[in-house]
């Protein structure tokens, strides 16, 4: 998974992230966005453009911000 969407994401929803994603793999949930490890093509471009800062690489998640590695899984094997 190599971008995660965190908590600040949460009732916030922008949709910054959507608009910019080249491959469309960004997938709007019940209370945030989710990004599809399997169509992202890992170009950062969601990254830069969150408003609130929400999406970090999976291997620079803060530690309060790693369960929404699991949310994010959760999500998609329940799609």
């Amino acid at each position: 998974m190599p971008f995660v969407i965190t908590s600040r994401c949460v009732q916030e929803k922008a949709a910054d992230c959507v608009d910019v994603c080249p491959v469309d793999c960004i997938i709007e949930g019940d209370d945030q966005y989710f990004i599809d490890p399997d169509i992202c093509i890992d170009c950062g471009a969601c990254e830069v453009a969150c408003p609130v800062q929400a999406i970090y690489h999976e291997d620079e998640i803060p530690a309060r911000e790693q369960p929404y590695i699991q949310k994010a899984v959760d999500f998609f094997n329940n799609q």
